[in-house]
């Protein structure tokens, strides 16, 4: 919903406006371990399932079967110095469901990051690592003391 003020259109007159809505859709990983054809969003709190639908059918054009939502809380947290109670902004969630055929699979963003440690190294930590925690290191103090 544009914030702009426009004369309205009538027939035969030529469009003064284009239409830019102020929506957003944000694609999340899901919390918990969901059907292949169910795409979960973050959304506009002003969108409704109607939106959603329209919004990924007109511009991505994905089929629709259905669009479920729902408000989550924001967290409530104190704030450490003036004891304040400070709430963040409440998220709508939208869950997409696509037709049976079609599935989504979230990308694995950071998979070739995991394998970059090669046990040499890994290995040579762990050795540092018992050399420093030995007990002949520092004698006579106790091990407390030490670390």
């Amino acid at each position: 919903m544009s914030t702009r003020w426009y004369p309205l259109y009538q027939r035969g007159n030529p469009q003064l406006r284009v239409f830019l809505p102020n929506f957003w859709m944000k694609l999340i990983a899901p919390g918990s371990k969901q059907l292949p054809n169910v795409v979960q969003f973050h959304c506009s709190m002003e969108m409704t399932k109607y939106d959603i639908k329209n919004y990924l059918e007109k511009i991505y054009n994905i089929d629709i079967v259905e669009v479920r939502t729902r408000i989550a809380m924001g967290r409530m947290k104190k704030d450490r110095l003036q004891g304040a109670i400070i709430k963040d902004d409440d998220r709508k969630i939208a869950y997409v469901v696509l037709p049976k055929e079609q599935s989504f699979v979230f990308p694995d963003l950071f998979k070739n990051k995991k394998n970059e440690l090669d046990e040499k190294t890994v290995n040579e930590s762990k050795q540092d690592l018992q050399d420093f925690v030995k007990v002949n290191k520092a004698p006579g103090l106790p091990g407390w003391f030490r670390i």
